[in-house]
């Protein structure tokens, strides 16, 4: 398909018939900044070895996930603000996801998924490129029940619907390039209104979780709030308050449930 509103979003849009990684390729680019500006995109349907958090391995059949990769070259300027990437883009997609999924509950699984219905429907990270940030992102789009990897999965087709990728990607884009200016603008993300959305959409808040840290370490407990610069507050059963941030754990999995999504 032509992605013709999104290319009218992104400064650069490039679609590789196959790719083993779009972070990994649009790294390569990277270095160009006059040839790949901010917010140019790298996408491909037939992702051969992509990564999530942690280098876990990524892979769906050709033809059944959309994996994109953005360029972000326009930050703002504090640690703090940046550390809210991830969650950005979490919003971003969630919101673009929701459109074409009206009457699901599609929210944004601390630190990096969107899930619809408790189903994870698309996977984030976040990686420095220099002085950019590549922001890839993998949604499960024509995969079939059968095809879905675990089954704490889903897929716009498993809901019966087959998504406007051209739309998807054009509302992805545009929202995230306005929630990073909004940090870039303001500071952060208590002044410009992400750390709002993003606890509206965070279905984590207010559950009973565990949360593995490196090390084997386990912590039960109930997932309050997002701190301003986005780590997880999480109240232990033992009165204690423990914050967490992304690169500190393992998994944040809710409580009883064996399997990670």
């Amino acid at each position: 398909m032509e992605f013709t509103a999104a290319a009218s979003v992104a400064s650069r849009l490039e679609r590789a018939s196959s790719s083993p990684s779009t972070n990994a390729e649009l790294r390569e680019r990277a270095a160009d900044a006059v040839g790949w500006p901010h917010l140019s995109v790298l996408l491909t349907d037939d992702q051969t070895a992509g990564r999530g958090r942690l280098d876990r391995q990524w892979v769906t059949p050709a033809g059944s996930a959309l994996a994109v990769s953005v360029l972000l070259r326009d930050l703002p300027e504090s640690a703090d603000a940046r550390g809210w990437i991830p969650l950005a883009a979490g919003v971003a997609m969630a919101d673009a996801i929701a459109t074409q999924l009206p009457g699901r509950r599609v929210g944004v699984k601390w630190p990096n998924d969107v899930l619809v219905e408790g189903r994870k429907i698309c996977g984030i990270l976040a990686e420095a490129a220099g002085d950019a940030v590549i922001v890839g992102s993998g949604v499960n789009t024509a995969m079939t029940a059968e095809q879905l990897p675990v089954e704490t999965a889903t897929s716009f087709a498993v809901h019966g619907v087959q998504a406007d990728l051209d739309r998807l990607l054009a509302d992805y884009l545009g929202r995230l390039d306005a929630l990073i200016a909004g940090l870039r603008r303001h500071g952060g993300a208590m002044a410009s209104g992400l750390h709002r959305d993003a606890t509206a959409r965070c279905v984590t808040l207010g559950e009973e979780v565990v949360v593995w840290l490196p090390g084997g370490e386990r912590m039960p407990g109930t997932a309050t709030r997002l701190e301003a610069d986005g780590r997880l507050v999480v109240a232990r059963g033992d009165g204690g308050v423990r914050t967490v941030a992304a690169g500190d754990v393992v998994h944040v999995r809710p409580a009883g449930s064996a399997q990670s999504v």
